[in-house]
């Protein structure tokens, strides 16, 4: 069974710019919808008067709106015309069901050998279909973790491996294996590049306090960097060139799998059957991905508020592919079309705060928003606010429609209570701008970690997870926790770092500013500063979601890829969410989203 093979082998790749073998699509498509249906045709502003639609073009600076002028949905009509041939789609399915038997098989043989077990799970991780194999993966981990027989007198590579994959799957095992590989001085000894690029990978599962890992991150980066510069195989410099920029662990869980799989696939000891297994897999998810967008399609373009407010952000696949970041697996199908409905209709309400009302709309909406019944709308002064607030109700109604056979309404419920205290964090901002008043970092901070909608991120994913119950939902919201602390400060900061010189622009309070102010540093320190207050925060995030924790597993993975969505989204310090069309989440639509794995 070939699976650790050559310097690549075992390792995992980091983004590179694949050639499709299709065209990639245009930057700008046409918006070809026609009359799309609505559902709140028949909304009033009043008795008898229709809601009035907002122009895109009309002169509205005169009242003091904060403009954000967002740059239009790149992607068009294209999910919608994309082909689907039923028949390619029954016989990759085929295809993966019948190679998953026989990499099971591999999976079961290989237990009796514990190490090439560990070497072949590690390379099931990395290629994306570990998913497949999740109650055996963990059967095997709990018994080799308890007994610790997998750990004995291996190279660095092995160990380096064997190090991850315990941590990956939230194994607190001792970074202490690795002072074997120290001299006499506590330096860390030449070794091959496997080994080298393996402890360098280890790496990213530091927690605080591992200062052999600290320490063994900067003699690899020295090491790998010196490799790159003076190596002759191409292969290999790319592959270092990845892995200095990028820690896998910081990329979308798909991304990452197609990353691997491109590297994989040039090892000369691969195992074909896993590399098959693998691209079938992912095209038929990417399959599977597609009709769930063209679904989703045809709810907004029913709800059609896109075009009545056209102050928002039209970030459909955008979101979708949010979705897919927090859970990528088949059996999460519903999650993600009910976490995209919910980030839209967030994403509606956020606009619409920062890019569009007058204060004084905006605490009749505040005042609404608190009470999140119908019965509210009558209050509110202007005709598409009445819209706003009928979509946010309405989605979120269907939503618990859709769960409340499983008993699960109360997840609903903690969506409204955090969608609640987002819209009293945005109204104080909002307040801020209005009177003039800059806060302190310390005002602005805690004010801002419930603005930037993580928690209530968090509680849109688990409402699709059927094992989230009350418990994790009192995890998340405890703002004592580990987690809750570092994750939300993570995500507030990295907003803040790429919108913040956009968002001053309309005259918003940024955190960059109050950081600025209160510690009399400029721009450039301030940003430097909360990148080190983020490296922070995800160290922290990681010692928190290692065993035992008070969730299950499943449940702390989607925190970690929230982390990893924060990463990916604000790449180079820029919003790609904001403007895809300038980062590479473009290309991240391309590859997830529309263009398969030439197979």
């Amino acid at each position: 069974m070939a699976v650790q093979g050559s310097v690549l082998g075992n390792t995992l790749c980091l983004y590179k710019p694949f050639s499709s073998p299709k065209p990639i699509l245009p930057l700008r498509l046409h918006n070809t919808r026609g009359n799309a249906k609505t559902c709140f045709a028949a909304l009033s502003t009043d008795s008898g008067s229709a809601a009035p639609l907002l122009q895109p073009n009309s002169n509205r600076e005169e009242i003091g709106r904060p403009l954000a002028n967002f740059a239009p949905d790149i992607w068009g009509d294209c999910f919608l015309t994309l082909p689907f041939h039923n028949s390619e789609f029954e016989s990759c399915a085929k295809q993966v069901e019948m190679l998953k038997a026989k990499v099971k098989d591999m999976l079961v043989a290989s237990a009796t050998d514990p190490l090439a077990n560990m070497c072949l799970i590690h390379t099931l991780c990395r290629l994306g279909v570990s998913h497949h194999f999740q109650n055996e993966i963990e059967m095997q981990l709990a018994h080799y973790f308890a007994t610790l027989d997998v750990i004995k007198d291996h190279d660095l590579h092995t160990t380096a491996v064997i190090f991850q994959v315990f941590r990956f799957h939230g194994y607190n095992m001792s970074s202490d294996v690795f002072n074997k590989f120290k001299d006499a001085n506590g330096k860390f000894k030449a070794s091959d590049i496997k080994g080298i690029i393996s402890l360098h990978e280890a790496t990213q599962f530091r927690i605080n306090g591992e200062v052999i890992l600290e320490e063994a991150m900067t003699f690899t980066k020295s090491e790998l960097q010196s490799i790159a510069n003076q190596s002759t195989d191409s292969d290999l410099t790319e592959y270092i060139v990845n892995a200095l920029k990028r820690p896998y662990l910081n990329d979308l869980e798909r991304l990452e799998a197609r990353q691997f799989i491109y590297f994989y696939e040039k090892d000369k000891s691969r195992n074909e059957t896993l590399l098959k297994f693998a691209k079938y897999d992912y095209n038929w998810i990417q399959m599977l991905y597609q009709q769930e967008l063209k679904t989703l399609y045809s709810w907004w373009n029913e709800v059609d508020i896109a075009s009545k407010v056209p102050y928002m952000r039209h970030r459909l696949v955008e979101g979708y592919l949010t979705a897919v970041g927090y859970y990528f697996e088949p059996r999460y199908a519903l999650g993600r079309n009910m976490y995209t409905k919910m980030l839209m209709a967030w994403i509606v309400l956020d606009d619409t705060y920062d890019s569009y009302a007058t204060f004084e709309e905006l605490q009749c909406l505040t005042e609404a928003m608190k009470r999140f019944d119908i019965s509210a709308m009558d209050k509110l002064p202007a005709g598409y606010l009445k819209l706003v607030y009928k979509t946010i109700l309405d989605v979120h109604d269907e939503v618990e429609e859709m769960v409340r056979d499983e008993g699960r309404s109360f997840a609903v419920d903690y969506v409204r209570k955090e969608f609640t205290e987002t819209v009293e964090a945005f109204h104080e901002q909002a307040r801020w701008v209005h009177e003039g008043d800059q806060p302190t970092w310390d005002e602005y901070i805690k004010t801002a970690m419930k603005s930037a909608g993580g928690n209530l991120n968090l509680a849109h994913v688990l409402v699709g997870m059927g094992d989230a119950d009350e418990k994790a939902y009192q995890c998340l919201i405890n703002t004592d926790h580990i987690i809750y602390k570092s994750i939300n400060l993570a995500a507030r900061l990295y907003n803040d770092i790429a919108s913040n010189e956009r968002e001053e622009k309309t005259g918003a309070v940024t955190g960059t500013m109050c950081y600025m102010k209160q510690y009399g540093v400029a721009r450039e320190e301030a940003t430097e500063a909360f990148k080190a207050m983020i490296e922070a925060a995800c160290l922290e995030l990681k010692q928190g979601c290692l065993r035992p924790t008070p969730i299950p597993r499943e449940i702390i993975n989607r925190v970690i890829n929230y982390l990893r969505l924060c990463i990916t989204f604000y790449t180079d310090d820029i919003d790609g969410y904001t403007i895809p069309e300038e980062t590479w989440v473009k290309d991240m639509v391309n590859q997830m989203l529309i263009h398969p794995i030439p197979i």
